[in-house]
């Protein structure tokens, strides 16, 4: 069974920084593309970042500049370094996880920033 643990989400003032965390455990192999989602209330589930196996990183246009991901492949784990956030990125933010021809998403941790 596989499963995917997310930390960091929070409440935060516009201009501040949150990092967030998700680590995959259980049987998962050979991971391939690691990344972030997010959905605001009304609005539908969008890409916010992802990176490939080789480090190849993509953002959405929004975040660009303000947010950054990585991984750490030995602890299957990937990050999303969130800084000058605005109100507008308030959402549940989700890790996706793909391996082999298997998707899995985490539950899912808010962010919330305030004006």
């Amino acid at each position: 069974q596989v499963q995917l643990v997310e930390s960091g989400g929070g409440l935060v003032q516009a201009g501040g920084s949150l990092r967030l965390s998700c680590a995959a455990s259980g049987r998962i192999f050979s991971i391939s593309a690691m990344g972030w989602y997010r959905q605001a209330p009304g609005k539908q589930r969008e890409l916010v970042a992802n990176i490939s196996s080789g480090g190849v990183t993509n953002y959405v246009d929004s975040v660009t500049g303000r947010f950054t991901i990585s991984r750490d492949n030995a602890r299957n784990t990937v990050y999303l370094q969130m800084n000058s956030l605005k109100p507008e990125d308030t959402a549940v933010y989700y890790c996706n996880v793909k391996a082999r021809e298997y998707v899995y998403w985490g539950q899912g941790t808010q962010v919330t920033v305030s004006s």
